[in-house]
């Protein structure tokens, strides 16, 4: 059942992609559902429907059927430019491949959704330092991706992630290519930015990680297997 403050609600998701010759059921009837303020972690074996429904979640992909309602709207029916709204607005995403624009600097990778949100440049800039600063990077802002670590682009990367202040974080193996000293300053600044108020959603194969989530979410062969928490429930960090 959907509550009020529900960001995600899915009922019976189904998912296949057909390859011409045959078609492959990617996720089964998935129903989830997450409330504001809570950390998740969407665990599973390579091809279990992980990544799939990360994508639906997104708007980067849509269901063959069943119900998809974020923050309350029904996103079936959404044309490309409203899911394209969506995804600068209401969702902010932090990839494994850290997706950052290696000809620009760091200053304007994350300014990027607000240059794309029609934010004024007065408002960009105090943004853009107040996030900069947030993750520890205030004296990288001119620097290239280039010239950064890998935990340092992941950082930039989670900076552009917040520069719209969307409803949700999106986190697709976000310490997979990352050594285990980077990756750890990554899941701290997770449990900062889901201490502060955020919600949290984490695609990973990483055990560290996800016991980090006060949620944790199983799927296997398009199904969800285990669910460790209820929308809503306490949310005591597991450190």
């Amino acid at each position: 059942m959907t509550t009020n403050d529900s960001i995600i609600a899915m009922e019976q998701i189904r998912k296949v992609y057909d390859t011409g010759k045959v078609q492959v059921e990617a996720l089964r009837g998935i129903d989830l559902e997450i409330s504001k303020g809570e950390f998740v972690a969407i665990v599973g074996p390579s091809g279990s429907g992980k990544s799939t429904l990360m994508n639906l979640i997104g708007c980067l992909d849509t269901p063959t059927s069943g119900v998809y309602r974020l923050t309350g709207q029904l996103v079936a029916g959404m044309k490309k430019d409203e899911l394209a709204t969506v995804r600068n607005r209401r969702v902010g995403f932090i990839f494994q491949n850290f997706n950052l624009l290696p000809q620009i600097s760091a200053y304007e990778n994350v300014e990027m959704p607000l240059l794309f949100g029609g934010v004024p440049r007065r408002e960009r800039r105090r943004r853009v330092e107040a996030l900069m600063e947030r993750v520890g990077l205030a004296d990288r802002m001119e620097h290239k991706p280039t010239e950064l670590s890998g935990g340092q682009m992941q950082r930039v990367a989670v900076a552009r992630a917040l520069a719209m202040d969307p409803d949700i974080l999106l986190a697709d193996e976000p310490t997979g290519n990352l050594d285990t000293s980077s990756g750890g300053d990554i899941m701290e600044l997770f449990q900062d930015l889901w201490e502060q108020g955020g919600t949290m959603l984490v695609i990973t194969h990483d055990p560290a990680l996800a016991r980090r989530a006060r949620r944790q979410v199983e799927i296997q062969d398009g199904l969800i297997t285990r669910d460790t928490g209820s929308p809503g429930a306490d949310s005591t960090p597991l450190r």
